[in-house]
């Protein structure tokens, strides 16, 4: 009983805090899980990447590629990453056989506020470009399984929402 539970939302919307409480949730609850994190994949994997639409295609299909085999052997992978196309989230639906789409929702000003990697405030003073969330795109999730508004939850009820909704799914027991 294994399945991904794909994470999405613009930089700031709290993808990597709902992904490590969910990851600890889960772990406590005896489920082997894992958590593959964009950034950290990125980081480790080819830190000279871009942010071009081929090289952020190119990022999610080698992050979708994993959290499939991951998946396919026993594990909750939980994927924390902007994936800001919609053709990039089919396409791992497409590929992932148990699949759980989280979009997290969360307004402008309250990410500026949080910025926690600091790149709203690099962003609006122009020395990035195209800040997904900002001035880049991201194209919001048609269908996803659950909507949450991070703005609103607090991160157990974000966690507790994930883990009722893997439950109505039957993906979790």
């Amino acid at each position: 009983m294994s399945f991904v539970i794909w994470i999405t939302g613009p930089s700031g919307a709290g993808k990597t805090t709902l992904a490590n409480a969910l990851c600890k949730k889960l772990e406590e609850m005896g489920y082997p899980v894992e958590v593959l994190d964009g950034d950290g994949i990125r980081s480790k994997l080819y830190p000279d990447l871009g942010f071009s639409k081929e090289e952020r295609e190119m990022h999610n299909r080698v992050v979708v590629h994993i959290a499939e085999t991951l998946s396919k052997n026993g594990i909750i992978t939980i994927v924390s990453v902007i994936s800001p196309y919609k053709s990039l989230r089919e396409y791992a639906r497409k590929e992932i056989k148990k699949f759980m789409e989280v979009y997290l929702r969360c307004p402008l000003e309250v990410r500026i506020k949080r910025d926690p990697k600091g790149l709203y405030k690099k962003a609006l003073k122009g020395e990035i470009k195209e800040l997904t969330g900002l001035d880049g795109v991201y194209e919001e999730p048609d269908n996803p399984e659950l909507i949450l508004d991070t703005s609103l939850m607090s991160v157990d009820e974000e966690v507790k929402a994930v883990i009722e909704k893997a439950k109505e799914l039957n993906l979790l027991f």
